[in-house]
C-alpha cells in the first residue's frame, strides 16, 4: 500500500508516512493504534487532512478515520443527530437541510470530517460548532473505554477545545452528537448575510448565500491545495484595540463578551499588500488574504516561509502577531506552529 500522504492532506503537500491505515470501525482504529504503540511508532489520526501542514515525512502510522453513519432522533423541541466521525462535514450540512432540519447552514462548505469539527470548534459567519454540539464521543485508546463529553466538558473556545489539550494524545473522536432546535433562528450578522431579510429568509437561502460567499472568496482545494483559513483572527485587549482604531479608523473589529476585541486577520494581511505574494510554490490567495495556497508544487518550506513573512509584515505594521490556525505536523507529531514560523 502507498505511504504517500499527498491524497490525505488538502494542502497537497508531498510527504510520506511509515504506514497508513484506513479505519472504518472503532475496533479497526483501536487495533491500528495498539499495533503502532507496540512497535514504538508515533501515531496520528486524521479525518480529511483539511487543517494540517506536513513539515516533513512522518515516521509513524497515520490512521484515516472513516467511521460513518448518521442517526436522527426527533423530540418535541429539537432533532438530535449522532454522526460518525468520518462523515464529510459539508455533506452532513446538505443532508440535514434536505431533510428539513436546519441549523448548520452557516457552517456549509467548511472542509473536513464531522469528527474534526469539535477539535477546532469550527465556525463561520457568526455560528460555531459549540452552538449546536450536544456531546462528543471519544475512545480512550489505552483502556479501550468510550467517553461521552457534554458540551461544557468539551471546553470550547475560539478555535479551541479540550481535544487540543488533555484529550489530544491517546483519545480519538468517534462520533459527534448535535442538537438542532426546531425553533429555527437565522444568524445573519456576518458578510453578505446581513443583506438578507431576517423576517422572511429561509434556511436554504442562508445556505446558498454562505456557499456563494465561500466559493467566490475561497479557493477550491481540488484546484489549489490549501487548508482554509491559515491564521486565527487575532483577539486583542480593549487598550490595544483603542490604539489601533485611533491609527486605522476603518479596521474591522468585533467586541467580545469579555471586553476583548476580535480583529479580521485577512484585513490586516490585505493592508500589507500581500495578496498574490509568493514564496516558491506557495502564494497568498488573491481573493482572500487569510488563505495560503499551494499554487505550483509548493513544499512545506515554501508555506512556512510565506507564513513567516506574512506574520512579520502584519506584526511590524500593526503590532499584532498572527498565530496559525493550521496544525503543523513534524516527523513525530504536532509541533508549535507559532515557533515554526516565528
Amino acid at each position: 500500500m502507498s505511504t504517500s500522504l499527498k491524497p490525505f492532506n488538502t494542502f497537497g503537500i508531498q510527504a510520506n508516512a511509515s504506514r497508513i491505515v484506513i479505519a472504518e470501525t472503532v475496533q479497526q482504529l483501536k487495533d491500528a493504534w495498539s499495533e503502532a504503540v507496540a512497535e514504538n511508532m508515533p501515531v496520528l489520526i486524521l479525518g480529511e487532512g483539511s487543517n494540517v501542514l506536513f513539515l516533513e515525512d512522518y515516521s509513524g502510522t497515520v490512521i484515516i478515520n472513516r467511521i460513518s453513519g448518521i442517526e436522527v432522533t426527533e423530540e418535541n423541541d429539537a432533532w438530535y443527530l449522532h454522526v460518525g466521525a468520518g462523515e464529510n462535514w459539508h455533506h452532513l450540512v446538505e443532508n440535514t437541510l434536505q431533510q428539513g432540519m436546519p441549523g448548520l447552514e452557516n457552517l456549509a462548505l467548511i472542509p473536513g470530517c464531522a469528527g474534526s469539527s469539535p477539535i477546532q470548534n469550527i465556525g463561520a459567519y457568526g455560528v460555531e460548532l459549540k452552538n449546536v454540539c450536544h456531546y462528543v464521543d471519544c475512545v480512550d485508546l489505552i483502556s479501550g473505554e468510550i467517553h461521552r463529553l457534554n458540551n461544557s466538558e468539551c471546553q470550547f473556545g475560539y478555535r479551541d477545545s479540550i481535544f487540543k489539550h488533555e484529550y489530544q494524545n491517546h483519545y480519538a473522536i468517534i462520533a459527534v452528537g448535535l442538537r438542532l432546535p426546531k425553533q429555527w433562528q437565522p444568524v445573519l450578522s456576518y458578510g453578505d448575510l446581513a443583506r438578507l431579510d431576517a423576517e422572511n429568509v429561509t434556511p436554504q437561502e442562508v445556505f446558498d448565500a454562505v456557499c456563494h460567499m465561500r466559493m467566490t472568496k475561497l479557493p477550491d482545494p481540488h484546484v489549489n491545495g490549501n487548508a482554509g483559513s491559515f491564521f486565527k483572527n487575532p483577539v486583542v485587549d480593549a487598550e490595544q484595540a483603542a490604539v489601533l482604531l485611533a491609527a486605522f479608523t476603518n479596521i474591522p473589529h468585533y467586541p467580545q463578551p469579555d471586553g476583548s476585541i476580535k480583529l479580521a486577520a485577512g484585513w490586516l494581511i490585505d493592508q500589507c499588500q500581500l495578496k498574490g505574494y509568493k514564496v516558491g510554490g506557495a502564494t497568498v490567495h488573491q481573493q482572500q488574504a487569510l488563505v495560503l495556497i499551494n499554487e505550483s508544487g509548493a513544499s512545506s518550506l515554501d508555506v512556512v516561509g510565506l507564513a513567516h513573512l506574512v506574520r512579520q509584515r502584519v506584526g511590524e505594521k500593526f503590532n499584532v502577531w498572527l498565530e496559525p490556525e493550521v496544525r503543523f505536523i513534524g516527523t513525530c507529531g504536532e509541533v508549535s506552529a507559532v515557533e515554526t514560523i516565528a
